[in-house]
């Protein structure tokens, strides 16, 4: 079964409980990343992980709320956190999305999925070699592939940032990378702190239509290019340069 895995976590360090902050009257960036996976046609259910501190009892509540399955599982290891989950609901592919993502477009899920199911591929991403705006970002993967990578990944960075073994070539795993015929990266809607949160702010407010797509988003940016201000010094890679770091610090230390 095609299943989406959205990682969720109300302890981020840069922006602390980011996730229940609201972009509209009724909805917070975690309704909107799964009011926004639920458009696709293809994905067949939504489970939302999180961890097993009582701090992300409020995420649990909230997926009730919604009728969202919630999983609860490891607080660093995302990575396993991702394999007992995918078990679980014997999802295969699995498709990742997380949940500083609140602008997930649905159709490029589908595309995703398209494109893993027409070809033998371990993985199909947008992220390895990126052409669309950042916080547009989706991964799928066989279990096959996360299997492996739960067995044999070591790194700290690889453990939290589940795909980083399945897009190290030395492994040699069949991954397609999924490129737009333009070069949106100079889009950065990804909330990773409160410009950030600004920005997408204003994205809600300038575009009428749900879901949000991202073509909806462009055309906003063409017409109001002063949107490109408000988050211009985020950096949409911090969080895996600080896990590259750990990597560092404990391979000098042994």
């Amino acid at each position: 079964m095609i299943g989406c895995i959205i990682q969720a976590r109300m302890g981020s360090k840069r922006f602390p409980g980011k996730i229940l902050r609201k972009l509209d009257e009724k909805n917070t960036i975690l309704d909107y990343v799964i009011n926004q996976s639920n458009q696709s046609k293809k994905l067949k259910k939504i489970v939302v992980a999180t961890t097993k501190l009582k701090k992300d009892d409020i995420i649990e509540k909230r997926c009730k709320n919604k009728n969202i399955s919630c999983f609860r599982g490891s607080v660093d290891d995302v990575l396993d956190r991702y394999y007992q989950c995918a078990n679980e609901y014997s999802f295969d592919p699995i498709v990742r999305i997380t949940s500083d993502n609140p602008m997930i477009d649905p159709e490029i899920i589908d595309l995703a999925i398209e494109e893993f199911e027409k070809g033998k591929y371990d993985m199909v991403t947008t992220c390895n070699q990126r052409s669309y705006p950042h916080g547009i970002s989706v991964e799928i993967f066989s279990l096959n592939a996360l299997k492996e990578s739960w067995e044999k990944s070591k790194l700290l960075s690889e453990r939290e940032h589940v795909v980083l073994y399945i897009q190290n070539i030395k492994n040699k795993f069949r991954v397609f990378d999924l490129i737009h015929s333009h070069n949106l990266t100079h889009i950065n809607c990804t909330i990773d702190n409160k410009e950030d949160y600004a920005l997408v702010k204003k994205i809600v407010e300038g575009v009428n239509q749900r879901p949000i797509l991202m073509e909806h988003i462009v055309k906003l940016f063409e017409k109001n290019p002063e949107l490109l201000e408000i988050n211009k010094n985020s950096d949409p890679y911090e969080g895996h340069k600080k896990s590259f770091e750990q990597d560092k610090l404990i391979s000098n230390i042994k």
